[in-house]
């Protein structure tokens, strides 16, 4: 944080939450006042505030406090903090402006062509932008030119904010007064235009769409009359219309039209009991089987805290995963409801940032929309609460949005629930220590049964040739039956591309990225191969580069190679595929779950994407082709991974009248986990992983803090990484593993090394954990040749 002067005239309009113009190192930004001082010793000497930008605060009191929690807990910068908390929309910086030398002397200079062509458009505009200038030469670099008229003295540089948030404008058209004022007169208007067949359809839109006066946009005339922007024109000249700009909202609305459903008994019960554990003030964690009408009980809660006046802030896992909640809660609570989530443009951002802080009833959105201006909440509600997209991984503060919410809610005495099928283990255990009330709901809503799973043993089908590419006998025989039933399936693989690498069969290369420890994964779509870290890609190479041997083979599976077999296997069945190489614009996500629901998709073959948030009724079959990728990943969540992502993709099955069923494909069929999977038998699982746990010294049980250290140098790198692990050793003793490389020992061209810090669950000492590693990292960017390494702290990795 920096301070600053403030001059005489600017003094009355400085006050907190608002932003003011500030220089620093020789360009301009914008700063949020969180502070005023009448006195203050500094050591340096403060500049003068330029101006102030706000009339009112943009921010609220309580999220300076907020910030500053976050930035202790994750060992991060409140700076860091409110970098990823506000949106780009209102963050200020200067953009370079280049203006006229009004004191050059034209006879004294030679310039180039491309010179004289900048001077004198310059001179005709006053001032010009870097890309206007670059537009102007169609060149993409043009800073030698700049720099060169500069030198010359016919150009300076001119420094000023400029605001990236611009409303957004309509043009709009309505009567003029003479017949605004008595609608009977549009019979003159009519015998004006009457030779005019195109704008009497434009005056006869209008009057459709007025509806009372109200002012109508150009292109809903445009659309309903089928007429040009002339049309309008001449309407306007002949005083029947006037035209004006209107700033309207980015933020969509649908309007409510449907009623809640009936409560069942059990939702009736567990209403009752969130209420009474909320009077109590207690955080509660709903457990709730997949189907069994959790978004039901949301409901309830969500009118109660509205009818008291207060607002509610729904966060998900992944905002454009959700569709069907979104849906189901505009369908109930219309305009009450906002979408916050990252694919919105920054202008639709800094709208719903000020709906916030004026009271729009019900916000839903993924992790980021927990730093929303709120100006009453009431109600905090996490659903898959379980979920790895709630912890933030890069950049800093990496916040575990779950955690952050509970601290929020306490802040704001707001209530909170948690939500999920498959609860984190640290949730579990809050229960069991009295932080948290737990709510259940064992069956699903309706009494529909629970899916039918199965373990299909892949060593058993390779040993006796029941296996078709990658599909066992009893999985193509099953979703034939579904077919013909005319019932939907989803196939689950969580890899996407092709093949994850491509090998030479002759010498043994294999694709591997130039900037990474990992092979690249071969997409057969784009005919490349791509690394899923850094984003290098090339080409599908046609021959070994090492040998030039042209017989290279695909090993491993993806998303896009099941699709492939799945064309092959049912020639006659409609598919598609969910992944992020499917789903990369705004609303491509949106029409291949449309499409789905319509049922114009008869298999659906996705990574995790499948696994939130789909709720059809028509799916009869869920196949997991490959479920040991997920038990054999080397992290010690993996089995608590595992059980919750097969669990809710299990839970995609047979969700309305018919049990559906759900076929594991696996090497490893005696799998402890697949076992628990099968049986439902979370309280099985959660018994045995604690004791894993607490023998191993693992959260829940204990706190751990993540150390990575980046260097493009590998001796550098380790060096500063032993360094900082034996100061950590002086006095954290054996609560420091480590350093140590990490199993992916390089990513996008620098070499990592790893420290882990294993705590016991207590305050002070965790505390004076996270003030040594703050000493010593500080210590480590002062040191000769230690400098450039960087740094990455994560609090409670996830």
């Amino acid at each position: 944080m920096y301070s600053y002067l403030v001059p005489a005239e600017l003094q009355t309009a400085v006050k907190f939450g608002v932003r003011v113009e500030v220089p620093l190192r020789n360009k301009l930004y914008s700063a949020i006042i969180i502070e005023t001082h009448e006195a203050l010793e500094l050591p340096y000497k403060a500049r003068h505030i330029i101006s102030v930008i706000d009339d009112e605060p943009i921010i609220e009191q309580y999220q300076v406090e907020f910030w500053r929690w976050l930035a202790s807990y994750y060992c991060c910068t409140v700076g860091e903090v409110m970098n990823v908390a506000l949106p780009s929309g209102l963050k200020l910086a200067s953009e370079t402006r280049i203006v006229s030398n009004e004191t050059h002397d034209e006879s004294t200079v030679e310039l180039t062509d491309d010179e004289y062509l900048v001077a004198e458009a310059v001179s005709i505009q006053n001032e010009l932008t870097i890309n206007e200038i670059k537009d102007i030469l169609e060149k993409k670099s043009v800073y030698p030119l700049i720099r060169s008229l500069i030198d010359k003295q016919v150009v300076s540089i001119k420094e000023e904010l400029v605001a990236k948030y611009k409303p957004k404008k309509i043009n709009i058209v309505q009567l003029t007064d003479y017949y605004e004022e008595d609608r009977n007169r549009l019979s003159e208007a009519f015998d004006k235009i009457s030779r005019s067949e195109h704008q009497t359809n434009a005056l006869l839109a209008y009057v459709s769409l007025s509806r009372g006066g109200i002012e109508v946009p150009k292109s809903s005339i445009y659309e309903l009359a089928g007429v040009t922007g002339s049309v309008l024109n001449a309407l306007i000249k002949k005083e029947i219309f006037t035209s004006k700009e209107k700033e309207v909202s980015r933020l969509s609305y649908d309007a409510a039209d449907g009623e809640l459903p009936e409560l069942s008994s059990k939702q009736i019960e567990v209403v009752s009991d969130i209420r009474s554990y909320h009077k109590k003030e207690k955080i509660v964690l709903l457990h709730g089987v997949t189907g069994s009408g959790k978004t039901r009980v949301y409901m309830e809660i969500i009118k109660d805290t509205l009818a008291a006046g207060k607002q509610v802030l729904y966060l998900l896992p992944e905002i454009a995963l959700t569709t069907q909640i979104v849906s189901r809660l505009k369908h109930v609570f219309g305009e009450d409801v906002v979408v916050f989530h990252s694919r919105m443009s920054n202008h639709e951002r800094v709208e719903l940032w000020k709906e916030a802080m004026l009271g729009r009833k019900i916000i839903l959105g993924a992790r980021s929309s927990l730093f929303l201006p709120f100006a009453q909440l009431g109600l905090i509600i996490v659903d898959e609460e379980h979920d790895p997209s709630f912890k933030q991984q890069d950049p800093a503060p990496r916040y575990n949005a779950r955690d952050a919410a509970t601290y929020l809610a306490g802040q704001l005495d707001a209530r909170i629930i948690l939500g999920s099928a498959t609860p984190s283990l640290e949730s579990f255990l809050n229960v069991q220590h009295g932080k948290y009330a737990l709510c259940e709901m064992t069956e699903r809503h309706g009494h529909v049964a629970m899916p039918e799973i199965e373990l299909i043993d892949l060593k058993k089908a390779y040993k006796t040739n029941r296996v078709e590419g990658f599909f066992s006998h009893k999985l193509i025989e099953t979703i034939k039956t579904a077919l013909v039933n005319k019932e939907q399936i989803l196939l689950f693989q969580n890899r996407r591309g092709y093949a994850p690498t491509v090998n030479c069969t002759i010498c043994g290369w294999k694709s591997e990225c130039p900037n990474c420890d990992i092979s690249l994964t071969y997409h057969k779509f784009f005919d490349e191969i791509r690394c899923h870290y850094c984003g290098h890609r090339s080409k599908m190479p046609t021959e070994c580069p090492a040998c030039g041997n042209h017989d290279l083979t695909e090993k491993g599976i993806g998303t896009e190679k099941i699709e492939s077999e799945v064309y092959k296997i049912f020639e006659d069945a409609k598919v598609a595929r969910m992944d992020w190489d499917t789903v990369r614009t705004k609303n491509s996500y949106s029409r291949i779950l449309e499409s789905f629901a319509n049922r114009e998709v008869d298999i659906l073959v996705g990574t995790q994407m499948i696994t939130k948030g789909l709720d059809f009724d028509n799916i009869g079959v869920v196949g997991v082709l490959n479920a040991d990728g997920l038990l054999q990943f080397p992290d010690f969540r993996a089995s608590e991974r595992s059980f919750q992502l097969l669990t809710q993709v299990a839970g995609r099955a047979g969700r309305r009248k018919k049990q559906g069923k759900v076929l594991i494909q696996t090497f490893t069929p005696e799998h402890p986990v697949l076992k628990e999977i099968i049986n439902n038998a979370i309280e099985r699982f959660t018994a045995r992983e604690f004791i894993e746990r607490q023998r191993f010294i693992y959260p829940p049980f204990y706190r751990m803090i993540h150390i990575q250290l980046k260097h493009k140098n590998p001796r550098t790198v380790e060096d500063a990484a032993k360094y900082m692990g034996l100061e950590l050793q002086k006095t954290l003793k054996k609560r420091v593993l480590g350093p140590a490389a990490p199993g992916v020992a390089r990513l996008k061209g620098l070499y990592l090394q790893n420290i882990i810090i294993k705590a016991e669950k207590k305050a002070q000492v965790i505390n004076f954990a996270k003030s040594e590693i703050i000493r010593i990292k500080n210590q480590l960017s002062k040191s000769d040749g230690f400098k450039s390494v960087r740094v990455r702290l994560d609090v409670d990795p996830y």
